[in-house]
């Protein structure tokens, strides 16, 4: 599958049920990560690849098969993204960035109604909250990563 569906399927399977801005979120958090000059992330995007992000070891589970030794069956390669996955994923590959998110490198769900001051290993300081997930923008730890 090319990059743009990787991505749609991506989105849809990290954020379906999220609603809209919280799938542009998750788009955004994946641009930011393509597009950064430092840190970890530079090195893996190599200059803006989006691919190497989304397929970058252990960053989204739903680019797993397998979860803990178990199938898992909410991956990217069971998802049938819809047109409006498509649109997100050209709208941030085209340059949008959804207010709120605009820094944010790191995301997640922590199944509570507060999000953790800081993303684990101090990487990321909360930034705002979306419906379920708490986005996190950079600290100086990220920057030494």
């Amino acid at each position: 599958m090319d990059t743009r569906e990787l991505f749609a399927r991506l989105i849809q399977c990290e954020a379906g049920g999220e609603g809209y801005d919280g799938m542009q979120g998750v788009a955004t958090v994946i641009m930011n990560r393509a597009n950064i000059t430092y840190g970890e992330f530079a090195r893996i995007n190599e200059g803006g690849n989006i691919r190497n992000v989304i397929e970058q070891a252990n960053q989204f589970t739903c680019m797993k098969t397998s979860v803990g030794g178990q199938y898992n069956s909410q991956n990217v390669y069971n998802m049938i993204p819809t047109q409006e996955h498509y649109d997100i994923a050209d709208w941030a590959m085209a340059g949008g960035i959804l207010a709120g998110v605009d820094h944010s490198l790191f995301f997640h769900n922590p199944y509570s109604n507060t999000c953790p001051t800081y993303f684990p290993t101090r990487v990321g300081v909360i930034h705002n909250r979306i419906n379920e997930h708490c986005f996190y923008i950079p600290t100086s730890y990220y920057a030494a990563t």
